[in-house]
């Protein structure tokens, strides 16, 4: 289990539109690095150390998964991408984006690249007034004293001002969603898009018991005799699964996402179903529709036929090998008509046909960016 941890981070910035470029490696923070929980307002300040524009900074409280050596990295790499150019020199200069972690939970660290807490935080006011906004009761590690007491005790008389601009705090999607339903055609790529989420933003997942399914594999043989057990258990499965991992929230888990919704079962009922099964099966299936949790957010994924069949051959289960792609349109169709019809649900379709999101960081980025940014 991934354990979660707090770091109180400082960012300062002389050139350019300084509010945006705190905005912006706030926004990429809460990307790379974890989610982002508090924020504390903007101080102007003269350069410290050195002749130069007026500085502004502030501190802002970060939940992470990450290990310092890894954060440090990560931070860096930030600055890096943001513009920053390091030099060898100890010598104080103007920068477009400073991000020091000045804590990281209780810890003392003494490494290469680290040392925590900030060796020079309680000499700088610059640091310690944003800090008190947001973590005035935080002992500090060494000085065991709260940070409140801290800036108190501070002898740094540079005047400090704080500004009306106010930062916006990037939403997780842990506050966004309780529940996220993935679905796509045979070979979209949901499972694995389910289980990445899951690693990255510590969701329960729920994944469809596909696997278990003894009707499966004689369906692909005789789909005229084996389509309705299939479909039937497939839809009791669906329906017991959901209604006991919905209803057994996980404390130690932000979320729930699965790879599949139960509407699912009605969309190839009506494919592989003749008349009179399908009028039975429809009247199972209504009952329990009426009993399942609906998701906070519904992601299709939509992938081009052929390259489904490329998924298909590529993950090389045999049962599917046969699939034809006349069987595969008829399938997106149905998802098609189902998410024309509904109303109620919050619905985001995804073209994921170009993208290529387990092997490629930033395909996946992509995905995450049109999670968060969408809006029913």
């Amino acid at each position: 289990m991934k354990i979660q941890r707090i770091t109180y981070l400082s960012l300062g910035t002389n050139q350019g539109n300084k509010l945006e470029n705190i905005q912006l490696a706030i926004n990429t923070i809460a990307e790379e690095v974890g989610v982002v929980l508090k924020i504390a307002s903007v101080y102007k300040t003269s350069s410290w150390g050195f002749d130069g524009n007026d500085f502004y900074n502030t501190c802002i409280k970060v939940s992470t998964y990450l290990p310092p050596e890894i954060l440090i990295q990560k931070l860096l790499d930030i600055e890096k991408e943001l513009g920053r150019i390091r030099t060898s020199t100890t010598e104080y200069s103007d920068r477009i984006i400073d991000i020091d972690v000045l804590l990281f939970d209780d810890e003392i660290i003494f490494s290469k690249n680290l040392i925590v807490p900030h060796p020079r935080m309680l000499a700088r006011k610059f640091v310690l007034v944003p800090l008190v906004d947001i973590a005035a009761k935080v002992l500090h590690p060494i000085e065991k004293k709260n940070i409140a007491n801290c800036l108190l005790q501070c002898e740094d008389r540079l005047e400090i001002t704080k500004i009306e601009e106010i930062l916006h705090r990037p939403t997780p999607i842990s506050e966004q969603y309780n529940y996220i339903a993935i679905e796509g055609n045979i070979g979209a790529g949901k499972t694995t898009l389910a289980k990445m989420m899951s690693d990255e933003f510590n969701a329960k997942v729920v994944l469809e018991r596909f696997a278990d399914n003894p009707f499966l594999p004689k369906f692909y043989n005789d789909e005229e005799r084996y389509a309705f057990p299939l479909e039937m258990s497939f839809l009791a499965d669906r329906y017991q699964q959901l209604s006991d991992d919905l209803a057994q929230f996980d404390l130690f888990k932000n979320f729930i996402i699965s790879d599949y919704y139960i509407f699912k079962s009605l969309i190839f009922a009506q494919i592989t179903l003749q008349k009179e099964e399908y009028t039975l099966y429809r009247k199972m299936f209504d009952l329990m529709y009426k009993e399942i949790v609906k998701p906070d957010l519904y992601v299709y994924l939509y992938q081009n036929t052929d390259r489904l069949l490329q998924n298909i051959q590529k993950r090389g289960r045999e049962y599917e090998q046969n699939i034809e792609a006349s069987y595969l349109q008829k399938i997106h169709d149905g998802y098609v008509n189902f998410i024309k019809t509904q109303q109620n649900l919050n619905i985001l379709v995804i073209d994921v046909s170009e993208l290529d999101f387990v092997n490629n960081k930033e395909d996946y980025k992509l995905i995450i960016k049109k999670i968060k940014e969408h809006r029913p």
